[in-house]
């Protein structure tokens, strides 16, 4: 299995090196009021997504903060429920487990 999943990222990395070189032409990016920057069409299409992937991270990041306060909030309550147990069990069926180690 682990020989199809070196095959698997050698073909990715593979393609994308051949993208790269089959986009070296110059491109410009016009901005406003007339500036522009010209740079090979690679490093174009490398910068919006490197942007893209930041804009991304930082709209999910709160929406992270957020979940991971309200489950700190529960393991310090002792509301939280562990992995493959339901809320209709009661305490004596379930068994012992040590406390989980704080998330920072």
């Amino acid at each position: 299995m682990h020989i199809f999943v070196w095959l698997f990222r050698a073909f990715i990395f593979f393609s994308l090196f051949a993208f790269a070189l089959n986009n070296q032409q110059p491109a410009a990016v016009n901005w406003f009021f007339g500036h522009a920057w010209t740079a090979p069409m690679v490093i174009i299409v490398l910068c919006a997504f490197a942007g893209g992937t930041a804009f991304g991270v930082l709209a999910m990041a709160p929406s992270w903060w957020r979940q991971r306060r309200r489950v700190r909030q529960q393991l310090a309550t002792g509301t939280a429920q562990q992995p493959g147990t339901t809320s209709s069990s009661s305490p004596s069926e379930t068994p012992a487990t040590p406390p989980l180690p704080d998330v920072v």
